[in-house]
């Protein structure tokens, strides 16, 4: 029994050694934001953070690939990288990639700030909600709030640094990752993730609360964070060619349903489609002059239901919704990634057409068609009488059992022969015996 405790407690010292050189393996938290400066990615950003703050992490890379996006998501990100207890490191990258605009600013912010080769960063200028040129005076405002938050950022770089980042919101100067280097706008140029990690390794780094840390990435564990399906989602809402989609299924969907009432599916898919792209539209740069030439391709379609046009008025509706499409989203100032590809705007108000177009012939078609239900249809209808007929009785005309009466001068029909209608009196047929 000794023997065996003394045996036990030896494994646990020597395995001991073994834990605690796991454990000192620095966990390192890597998160991709790629796409637009937008809630979502402010969203995960954040989450990230407060992920390596909860498990201790010795560092977190942002590895950034964006076009620019929203000040007010940037100013959310900046503020959380610059509070973080855990060091953050920039990483523009892949190579092709670009910190433009708002992007530039979340580099800037970073406590160390790397780029791969061939990237670009810069073009920081401010624009209008709707893609516009600022009034000269508030974009002096912004301008200068913008390029206070810079010099805050990038004081301890250098004289260079400062005069770049500035340049970069000033004058919308954009430079590749060489002259960023040259700058002292950032540390590194790394090919990759594994490039980064080894010339991290022993850097020194200061925190916003005066905290300074020495980093150590060499067998690092990497812990990489994805987007939760919430994120995801509203990622996917906001994007310009969704927003698009989800706009042309709801006015298709709500004309279906004006076209051919009865149902509930129709109207309510474009209710839901509808909803979800006034939702997108909040956070996009739009013109909403565009809005009312699709108001107007819209009540268009519906005209030529009623007027005797002949699908003239759906051709002219088509062509008012690819207008006001590309009005609405690809304005003069309107920011690139905020524009909606333009073939998909064609393809789509082509399909929206043949489809209301064949709506609008079945419907014309229908207008052309005999009356098939009402009294005009038993006029001269032919049945059966199912009882005897004398001056009343019951006769079976187009599968249907009617209340029945002799009309005048006729003789008693007996049940199985034919009569024939020659009136209607309210609910009762008026019958004669049918002649061969």
């Amino acid at each position: 029994m000794l023997l065996s405790i003394l045996l036990v407690a030896a494994a646990l010292l020597l395995s001991q050694p073994l834990v605690m050189a796991q454990n000192q393996n620095p966990l390192v938290i890597v998160l991709k934001a790629n796409g637009d400066v937008s809630p979502s990615m402010r969203d995960t950003i954040s989450r990230g953070l407060k992920m390596a703050a909860d498990q201790q992490a010795g560092l977190m890379i942002i590895e950034l690939n964006t076009p620019g996006g929203y000040i007010s998501a940037m100013t959310d990100i900046v503020q959380e990288i610059r509070a973080s207890t855990v060091p953050v490191a920039v990483f523009v990258t892949p190579q092709g990639g670009w910190a433009a605009s708002a992007g530039a600013l979340i580099t800037m912010a970073g406590h160390v700030a790397a780029m791969s080769p061939q990237t670009v960063i810069g073009a920081a200028s401010p624009i209008g909600a709707e893609g516009q040129d600022l009034d000269p005076t508030l974009k002096n405002k912004e301008m200068q709030v913008l390029e206070a938050m810079a010099r805050s950022m990038t004081e301890w770089r250098g004289p260079a640094a400062v005069a770049l980042a500035e340049d970069t919101i000033q004058n919308a100067r954009a430079v590749s990752a060489e002259e960023a280097k040259t700058a002292g706008l950032i540390d590194f140029i790394a090919l990759d993730r594994a490039d980064l990690l080894k010339q991290l390794d022993g850097r020194t780094v200061h925190l916003a609360s005066g905290t300074t840390l020495v980093l150590h990435t060499a067998n690092a564990t990497i812990q990489e964070v994805f987007p939760t399906f919430g994120e995801a989602m509203l990622d996917f809402l906001i994007r310009t060619d969704t927003v698009f989609l989800l706009l042309a299924l709801g006015l298709l969907a709500i004309l279906i349903e004006i076209t051919t009432p009865g149902g509930w599916v129709a109207g309510f898919v474009g209710v839901c489609s509808l909803a979800l792209a006034v939702y997108g539209l909040g956070y996009l740069t739009v013109n909403w002059l565009g809005g009312i030439f699709l108001l107007l391709a819209f009540t268009l379609f519906i005209l030529d239901i009623k007027a005797p046009t002949h699908g003239a008025l759906t051709l002219v509706g088509i062509g008012s919704f690819i207008l006001g499409s590309l009005v609405l989203f690809n304005s003069p100032g309107v920011p690139e990634f905020q524009r909606v590809s333009v073939p998909l705007v064609i393809t789509v108000g082509l399909i929206m057409g043949v489809v209301f177009g064949t709506i609008l012939a079945i419907a014309i078609k229908a207008q052309k068609l005999p009356v098939s239900t009402g009294v005009r249809t038993l006029l001269g209808a032919t049945g059966v009488a199912k009882v005897w007929i004398n001056p009343l009785g019951q006769v079976q005309v187009n599968s249907e059992l009617w209340s029945a009466e002799l009309d005048e001068n006729e003789k008693p029909i007996l049940p199985g022969e034919e009569v024939q209608v020659t009136r209607v009196k309210g609910l009762r047929l008026i019958v004669r015996k049918k002649i061969s």
